[in-house]
């Protein structure tokens, strides 16, 4: 179909375009028949320009006009002239399009929802109908600003000298981790590629290569359960460097973050950011990705509480626990209702539920003071700088489930209380460095890579690789932002003897290394420099820089929480012919 091509988009006219003959192309946004006049908006990616029609005047095409309905897409002529009564709150209310000729270039069905940001809409039908969402400004917005970072991110990469290099998505299947997602190889039956979890390997391998500053915008896939910021298919801006420690990586990151802040945001954003090692993120804040808008800090309490008595108290002490608490300042005035919520989050977490103590009309309430000395109770008091009308609410368990409890319980509180209102627009951003190399796993009865087995242990503690273990620190680095772990690197294993020690103490057997890391032994081999990098989470960082608290929304077709796409009914089932010419047999459970 010939029609005539747009002059100028939708949001581009002023007042000083007034006078111009014009052709525009778009989506009939609304319709409004005023009796003396007609307004029809019509929208474009980038913004919606007022038409006019005069009946009186112009009687064949208001009559024409009235065949227009909500999402037509169509072109329309006409002169720009300005508003009698302008709009301030679009950038091109001062304006309006006198029309004199449109037509329709392709009809619509009444969408199931206004293409308007002032309905609300449940989540289920927007993904259902995500090409009818996308259209909404708001969305679109959201997505401008990614591809706005998109733009930041190439040029701040260039002015540094890295080199953008893909690497593959069809890979070798190297389980030390998250579940990866399988794809079966018809050529080869029997046999699997594995979609990338992180293009890890590869950029450890391009640094061998001698390509000494790698960098890429990539797909990456997990296999695992989903929570509301995880998607099974994500986005990772993923970087590696050689000849540098950790400090190079973080500066690097650092002055990335500062620009996309700059330049999206308009907010200077102060560096160095401010550094805590795993341990005292843990013991301070409950969490290795605290949100530092707000104090609310653990305090820990085991040598005040020895002697006391107590039996939860004493018992705890002796298996080597930890009694500690937080300072919920002016909330004395909690009900029980409101405590016993509290405990109840306690017990969801594996805690044993929460004590506490408060200071009302200057005097100590709480249901300790039947079995703990009075001079303990004040020296408690003391430390924690207890004032009239605060709150001490206490946990005892194992040191893990205690500190974790306790920062659940912060969050909970700041919740309740809005602290986070009043902080909404401000961003603290935290390194959390010196994490645990090893962690040890339950379930398979074995130490596991904390980050990833390529990590490397630092320097000061290889003397406790066999000894203790547990204790070695990693040379491993997370960026931290409003409660949210924005990005996680490492320096890596750079010898072969590194990296075959880091195996020998996840239980590997030879075979199993051989099998899974061959590749990267070998190549370890041939002069690899010392090196390390990042990887940061793009789709994390457009939700923080858009102030939507949903990954969903800056995704452009994503998935549920089950992992579904609603819009094309995927994942889906596949025709026998399909499963018979890759070798595959479906065996479904009764």
């Amino acid at each position: 179909m010939n029609f005539p091509k747009r002059s100028v988009t939708c949001g581009e006219l002023r007042i000083e375009n007034v006078g111009l003959e014009v052709v525009l192309n778009g989506w009939v946004a609304t319709v409004r028949d005023m009796g003396g006049l007609i307004f029809i908006d019509l929208r474009d990616r980038y913004g919606i320009t007022q038409l006019v029609v005069h009946p009186e005047m112009q009687p064949d095409l208001a009559e024409r006009v009235k065949e227009l309905k909500q999402e037509y897409v169509v072109w329309a002529k006409g002169k720009v002239r300005e508003r009698e009564n302008p709009n301030p709150k679009i950038p091109t209310g001062l304006i309006e399009v006198h029309l004199e000729d449109f037509g329709i270039i392709n009809r619509s069905e009444l969408p199931p929802f206004e293409i308007s940001d002032r309905v609300d809409i449940s989540e289920e039908t927007r993904l259902r109908y995500r090409y009818l969402d996308l259209r909404r400004q708001s969305v679109q917005r959201r997505f401008l600003i990614r591809n706005k970072i998109y733009q930041i991110i190439h040029q701040y990469f260039q002015e540094l000298d890295f080199v953008e290099i893909e690497t593959s998505y069809l890979t070798k299947s190297t389980p030390e981790g998250a579940r990866d997602f399988l794809v079966p190889s018809r050529i080869h039956k029997g046999k699997f590629y594995a979609l990338p979890q992180s293009p890890q390997l590869y950029k450890q391998i391009l640094m061998i290569s001698g390509f000494d500053r790698y960098v890429q915008i990539v797909k990456c896939f997990r296999d695992e359960d989903l929570r509301s910021d995880r998607q099974p298919e994500f986005t990772q801006i993923d970087l590696e460097m050689s000849f540098v420690d950790k400090d190079d990586v973080i500066e690097v990151t650092e002055g990335l973050l500062a620009r996309l802040w700059k330049e999206v945001l308009g907010i200077d954003i102060k560096t160095p950011f401010a550094r805590l090692s795993y341990d005292e993120a843990i013991r301070r804040f409950g969490s290795d990705k605290p949100d530092l808008r707000y104090d609310l800090e653990i305090v820990t309490l085991t040598d005040l509480f020895k002697g006391s008595n107590f039996k939860i108290f004493e018992d705890t002490i002796a298996i080597g626990g930890v009694i500690a608490g937080i300072n919920a300042k002016g909330c004395a005035n909690y009900s029980r209702k409101q405590i016993d919520e509290i405990s109840e989050i306690a017990k969801k977490f594996k805690g044993k539920g929460i004590v506490w103590i408060k200071r009302q009309n200057d005097q100590i309430v709480s249901p300790l003071a039947k079995f703990i000395p009075e001079r303990i109770l004040e020296k408690v008091k003391e430390f924690v700088k207890l004032e009239d009308g605060d709150l001490l609410i206490l946990v005892s368990d194992y040191k893990e489930i205690c500190y974790n409890v306790l920062g659940v319980i912060r969050e909970e509180i700041a919740l309740r209380n809005g602290f986070l209102q009043n902080v909404e627009n401000e961003f603290s951003f935290v390194w959390i460095v010196d994490f645990p190399l090893l962690e040890y796993s339950e379930e398979e009865k074995r130490f596991v890579a904390r980050h990833h087995p390529f990590t490397a242990a630092m320097d000061e503690d290889l003397e406790l690789i066999n000894s203790e273990p547990e204790k070695v620190r990693a040379k491993a680095y997370d960026i931290v932002v409003n409660g949210n772990e924005l990005g996680g690197g490492s320096i890596r294993n750079y010898t072969i003897e590194q990296q075959k020690r880091m195996f020998q103490l996840l239980n590997l057997s030879e075979s199993e290394v051989e099998e899974k890391f061959g590749f990267l032994l070998e190549a370890l081999r041939y002069g690899a420099p010392p090196h390390g990098g990042i990887a940061i989470g793009l789709d994390r960082l457009v939700m923080l820089l858009t102030g939507t608290n949903n990954i969903r929304d800056v995704i452009a077709f994503p998935k549920t929480t089950s992992g579904l796409s609603l819009m094309d009914n995927c994942p889906s089932e596949v025709t026998d012919e399909q499963l018979k010419e890759l070798g595959i047999k479906i065996e479904k459970n009764e």
